[in-house]
């Protein structure tokens, strides 16, 4: 099957085994729920019962029978793998006042195994983290980008994973990587402009170095996943990730939406409006990335900065930058919106740029450009993970694919 077919094929999630490469590919339910045929049962069940851990913690073998539906048989037959393969560990026996023996609790091992994280997606530095299963990050690493692109921003990626390595204090359950631009689900980079990539076989480079499971995806598909796991996402939503360029990830029906040709949410070079526009990186002018991206902002707010004029004056050209950097967003965004009836759009980048007039804008455009009887009540927000959104991504990414828990 190939990937696009497996992306439009059944949810059903077959992780692999924990010390097996299994890339974030196929299109796969993120909250298991449900037991399924008997050809997939194994795989999908022996997920459900770590989810049911990972999200709950706590249980006995009968609790995650009753939770899961399966049988106990089975329950306690995977649970008997999972310890043998320091995934679950006894945490003791409940205090019960029932008659009989106090039922053994169960939780997930959530010190055996580190995840090393890494986001590309910044225009100055790319950075990095070791994260536990929790998604709480243990150890930082950063290195700064200093415009190098091509196999230069490889190489740079190769330096900070041995770093983040070096820093790890237990087994490495994988490493996720989130890179700008169109990234297939083989993890290769198909166009990333602002690194000289195309057609960069990334995961590979990486894996032929370090001998760890590598998933590799588009930033912002990261984020929309670090969203769903730990951030405030309760249904459908959009992200839009401002960073070196900009880019959106979509979450329908609790899966990432990748495209036919894995560019879904490639809004930054969409060109925005009529009126021409700054030069684009990609060769277009106009395009959303002109308008939005961290470094364009920062040099139209500098040189206003330096124009010599009053603070009162600065301050109204900052204000005239982010108000139309909104709207040009905003108009982007209104079709996607429309098209797909979102709930929830996401922002994620500088707070100091994104946080303002510029979401003010964003959102009274997009509901001035939309039906008010369905989208009336959409909200937009800034996302609570902050500047760690992608390192956390990358890890839901190795959990996933991995463990099939997120």
């Amino acid at each position: 099957m190939s990937a696009s077919e497996g992306q439009r094929g059944s949810s059903i999630l077959e992780p692999a085994h924990p010390h097996t490469h299994l890339g974030f590919a196929q299109s796969r339910a993120l909250r298991p729920s449900a037991k399924v045929l008997p050809e997939h049962a194994r795989h999908h069940n022996r997920s459900l019962v770590l989810q049911t851990l990972y999200r709950t913690g706590q249980l006995s073998r009968a609790d995650i029978a009753r939770e899961t539906g399966l049988t106990r048989v089975t329950v306690s037959d995977l649970v008997n793998d999972l310890i043998a393969e320091h995934l679950v560990i006894e945490m003791g026996q409940r205090e019960d006042a029932r008659p009989g023996k106090p039922a053994t609790i169960l939780d997930i091992d959530r010190s055996a195994f580190q995840i090393v994280g890494i986001d590309l997606s910044e225009h100055s530095l790319f950075r990095g983290a070791v994260l536990d299963l929790d998604g709480r990050i243990l150890q930082r690493a950063e290195l700064p980008l200093a415009g190098s692109v091509g196999d230069d921003a490889v190489a740079k990626v190769l330096a900070l994973t041995a770093t983040l390595l070096d820093a790890a204090t237990a087994p490495i359950l994988g490493i996720g990587i989130g890179s700008p631009g169109v990234v297939n689900l083989e993890g290769v980079v198909l166009s990333a402009p602002n690194l000289g990539w195309h057609n960069l076989d990334l995961r590979s480079k990486v894996e032929a170095k370090f001998a760890h499971p590598i998933i590799v995806a588009n930033d912002a598909n990261a984020a929309a996943l670090a969203e769903h796991s730990f951030g405030g996402a309760d249904g459908d939503l959009m992200i839009v990730k401002v960073g070196h360029g900009v880019g959106a990830g979509l979450l329908l029906g609790g899966s990432p939406l990748y495209g036919s040709r894995f560019a879904a949410g490639e809004i930054g070079h969409v060109v925005v409006g009529t009126d021409g526009g700054a030069l684009c990186v990609c060769g277009k002018h106009g395009c959303l990335e002109t308008w939005l991206s961290t470094p364009n902002l920062t040099l139209a707010i500098d040189l206003a900065r330096a124009s010599g004029a009053s603070q009162g004056e600065v301050d109204a050209q900052i204000d005239v930058i982010l108000t139309e950097a909104g709207q040009r967003l905003g108009i982007a965004l209104a079709p996607i919106v429309g098209a797909l009836n979102l709930p929830e759009v996401v922002l994620a980048g500088p707070t100091e740029l994104l946080d303002g007039a510029l979401a003010r804008a964003t959102i009274e455009t997009l509901r001035s450009r939309t039906m008010a009887e369905f989208h009336g009540d959409l909200t937009l927000r800034m996302t609570t993970l902050g500047h760690d959104i992608v390192l956390r991504g990358a890890a839901v990414m190795v959990l996933s694919g991995q463990l099939g828990v997120s």
